[in-house]
């Protein structure tokens, strides 16, 4: 019996286009049988916070990150085309005349198919985010977590 395929993404950007194409590559991976990772640093981590507004204990520093940063999938901005804040709505509205799934659905059905999601424990520290402000059913690791999926990973993106 062979062993599966690997797929390993970086998630960098939170971007929702960028976002989106993650999880569309990496559930069609998931389909094709490959074990897939994303590993989910710096805004990339914005995917994962939950939406609802959560107040842990944070330093000035780190409720000022928390401000500045989207509560989940669905609040990102594009990576072009913002106009001020039309542009998201502007795209979901086509992709739903299009039947095309949401990034928050797009997430649900990661988890479904057993993708492993991985928060950036080093990055949450940095940017201010507690495990109570992600999603539940996630992992957490580092680098060397993310290095573990990936050297043998037959499919390795940065997004």
């Amino acid at each position: 019996m062979s062993e599966r395929k690997k797929t390993n993404i970086i998630l960098f950007s939170g971007d929702y286009d960028k976002v989106m194409a993650a999880y569309i590559i990496a559930n069609g991976a998931a389909a094709y049988d490959h074990d897939v990772t994303i590993f989910h640093t710096f805004w990339g981590l914005n995917t994962l916070r939950k939406d609802e507004k959560l107040q842990p204990k944070k330093s000035f520093m780190e409720k000022m990150f928390a401000k500045m940063m989207p509560r989940g999938a669905e609040n990102m901005p594009l990576s072009k085309m913002q106009f001020l804040g039309m542009g998201p709505k502007m795209i979901k509205k086509v992709m739903k005349k299009h039947n095309a799934m949401p990034v928050s659905d797009l997430v649900d059905l990661a988890k479904e198919q057993d993708i492993k999601l991985l928060a950036c424990t080093m990055t949450m520290d940095l940017l201010g985010l507690k495990k109570e402000e992600l999603m539940d059913d996630i992992e957490y690791g580092g680098v060397a977590a993310y290095i573990a999926d990936g050297e043998d990973g037959a499919i390795n993106l940065f997004i």
